[in-house]
């Protein structure tokens, strides 16, 4: 499988990074059961896909997680977008959580090699959501009551 090849030959260039197989049943039940194992995981984009939603759903919700496919070689775009779909039961209603949009944004600005910069939004993003819902404004699906626009505002305050 393609990803197992990559997987082997940029290991050669990182002695000092443990690498680890699993076939997609157990590693869905490690995501469950130890999710601290885990600081990446490289797969196929169903299988991805698939474990992208798991993880943060492990957490409560999924609108905090951001999501980075990127092509390997670099000829053609990566694609950074948050986790959750378009979530059309909730359109219009300003209550979505834009943490997933905005930490997207971040690997991105890592990706293109703005490090300092994505480490900026992020750690905004952790700082919001440490301050919690008694101090910071925090959408529904986290305890809170703020407005889309309301997360969005504090963590740009923050950055």
């Amino acid at each position: 499988p393609y990803w197992d090849e990559r997987v082997e030959a940029m290991a050669k260039n990182y002695a000092d990074v443990r690498t680890d197989k699993y076939h997609i049943d157990i590693l869905t039940a490690q995501f469950v059961m130890n999710p601290d194992r885990f600081d990446v995981v490289v797969a196929s984009n169903l299988f991805g896909d698939i474990l992208s939603d798991l993880g943060p759903a492990c957490t409560g919700t999924i609108a905090v997680a951001p999501s980075a496919s990127i092509n390997p070689e670099g000829k053609f775009p990566s694609l950074f977008e948050p986790v959750h779909g378009s979530a059309p039961d909730i359109y219009g209603k300003n209550i979505a959580n834009p943490i997933g949009q905005i930490w997207s944004g971040a690997l991105m600005l890592d990706h293109l090699g703005y490090p300092e910069a994505g480490a900026r939004v992020f750690e905004a993003i952790e700082s919001v959501l440490s301050a919690g819902p008694a101090h910071a404004p925090l959408t529904p699906d986290i305890g809170g009551k703020a407005s889309t626009q309301d997360l969005g505002k504090a963590i740009a305050a923050a950055i």
